[in-house]
């Protein structure tokens, strides 16, 4: 098993480049399109309050923004035997107010980190494979698992790591008042306001040495027109989510910088398994009387909603060319990626004669919820879905939501067909088989992000099958047969998969992340 160390050179580098800084580019500003909902990095497993928390918070392992893994708080692993990885922690590691990160923490972390009330969509599918954690000494801990699992290491670089002396009977609201938000990162929270913005101040103390910016401004500003105003008046750094109407003229600009990579993110469309009884939630005949039985539950149905969407166009029209039409969750040339499963071609007749076989000649009604403020273009993405559908005799209603709002009602399964997105940040296939499809179950620790309630058993024990085997040209077949099953199945409704844009001002560079995660420790001044 290989074994990963970190390279001073780096660092040395960085402290360098930090040296060099002007005084007046020591601040920096960033405004983001995506809202963080909470300072708990473990309250929600969504990209904005993953980023956010990134500045607070380190990992054991982490992933580089080509999501390949690397050393963190851990300097080695090994696996030493088919259930035991061994993980060194790096010493000398400090929490924010002063005290030794031990190996005690990590034990603490993992016990909490998928046991958060309330969680909207929770971190247990990354830990559901450790069956006891044992620390060997403050700086060596072994992970025991019931059956092989090489994905450990990886899935080990979503959870951030709290402090048992300050984590211990707090709750989210003490992390939201920054009294828990005490963690081993680049920087220490100064205030965070929810909806509006976050500062940061700089750890002097970091292990890996000091950050470039003194102070971090970290600003949501969920419209479009507002975050591109922003950075060409000067008031931003750094924007994310760059509208793609705007990046043409953005690319002409001489004071303005684009950086942009192929991303993890996949947008998709999910129906409601959770109603298999009664009259089911925002469906109706054409009369607006409810139906006897969710329609949603027949394949039929399902494909038919699917085949009944022309992607290209919404890549090209609805998008501008900054979104690739997929079949699958994973781009090309990823662990996992199946050729064989493609980007459904529109064939709005065959649709119709999909749904009278189904039992609906007619059609019926329904109503598609989306965020309105998390992805870009992602309300005009449901719009242009509706009329799609009500082409084919699904009339189809539009309901958006800020995000905050739409992740609540979404955990309390409360939308029949709705627009998600899912960033597979693992880089393969079994993140969104455990966690999306994958059957919701607390005590296993699966579906944890599951709000629709698919269930298969038949595609759980492949999934489980394939996260154990240690062969990874195995492992990869099983996961293509995974891929295959959720698409012979219309699990879910593919549309696109993301291109990943930054903005920054002349004078600041941004390394763009596939898994789209934007960080201050992602901006660099130019020297």
């Amino acid at each position: 098993m290989k074994t990963n160390r970190t390279r001073p050179a780096g660092l040395l580098a960085g402290l360098l480049a930090m040296a060099a800084l002007p005084a007046a580019a020591q601040n920096l500003t960033i405004g983001i399109g995506g809202s963080p909902t909470s300072l708990d990095p473990h309250f929600y497993n969504a990209s904005p309050n993953i980023s956010l928390t990134m500045h607070l918070f380190d990992r054991l392992v982490e992933q580089d923004a080509q999501a390949r893994i690397q050393p963190a708080l851990a300097e080695s692993w090994r696996a030493i035997s088919d259930t035991t990885w061994e993980f060194k922690l790096r010493p000398a590691v400090k929490w924010h107010d002063g005290r030794d990160f031990t190996a005690d923490d990590v034990v603490f972390t993992i016990s909490r980190a998928p046991n958060v009330p309330n969680s909207p969509g929770g971190f247990g599918g990354f830990v559901r494979a450790i069956t006891r954690t044992e620390v060997v000494d403050p700086l060596t801990l072994r992970f025991h698992t019931a059956a092989p699992h090489p994905l450990l290491p990886t899935e080990l670089a979503s959870i951030q790591i709290i402090s048992r002396h300050v984590g211990e009977g707090a709750s989210t609201e003490d992390y939201n008042a920054g009294r828990a938000a005490i963690g081993t990162g680049p920087y220490r929270i100064g205030s965070y306001r929810p909806g509006d913005r976050t500062e940061f101040t700089r750890n002097p103390d970091y292990w890996r040495g000091q950050e470039p910016w003194a102070r971090v401004s970290y600003r949501f500003i969920a419209n479009d027109a507002a975050r591109t105003a922003g950075l060409l008046a000067g008031d931003l750094d750094v924007i994310d989510q760059v509208p793609s109407s705007d990046i043409g003229r953005l690319r002409q600009n001489q004071r303005i910088s684009i950086s942009e990579i192929q991303g993890l993110r996949l947008i998709y469309l999910m129906t409601d398994f959770s109603r298999t009884d009664g009259p089911p939630v925002h469906v109706s005949d054409h009369e607006g009387r409810p139906l006897p039985r969710n329609p949603m539950l027949d394949p039929r149905v399902r494909r038919a909603l699917s085949i009944a969407i022309d992607r290209e166009a919404l890549a090209e029209r609805v998008m501008e060319g900054t979104a690739r039409p997929t079949g699958q969750w994973l781009p090309p040339g990823s662990f996992s990626y199946n050729p064989a499963v493609v980007a459904p071609r529109p064939d709005p007749e065959g649709a119709r004669r999909m749904l009278a076989e189904a039992g609906f000649p007619q059609g019926f009604r329904v109503t598609l919820h989306s965020p309105n403020d998390r992805y870009p273009n992602d309300a005009r993405t449901a719009q242009a879905v509706a009329q799609m559908w009500t082409r084919i005799g699904v009339r189809t209603q539009v309901e958006t939501l800020p995000w905050s709002a739409y992740a609540a009602r979404t955990a309390r399964q409360e939308h029949n067909a709705r627009l998600a997105g899912w960033g597979s940040v693992t880089g393969e296939a079994s993140y969104m088989l455990v966690n999306i499809f994958g059957t919701f179950n607390r005590e296993k620790r699966t579906g944890a992000s599951n709000n629709s309630r698919y269930s298969n058993p038949e595609l759980d024990a492949l999934t489980a099958r394939a996260t154990a085997t240690l062969d990874d040209a195995a492992r990869e077949r099983l996961l293509q047969e995974a891929v295959a099953m959720v698409d012979r199945e219309t699990a879910m409704i593919p549309l696109f998969q993301l291109v990943n844009f930054w903005a920054t001002r002349r004078g600041i560079t941004y390394e763009p992340r596939m898994d789209e995660r934007t960080v201050a420790m992602g901006a660099r001044p130019v020297n």
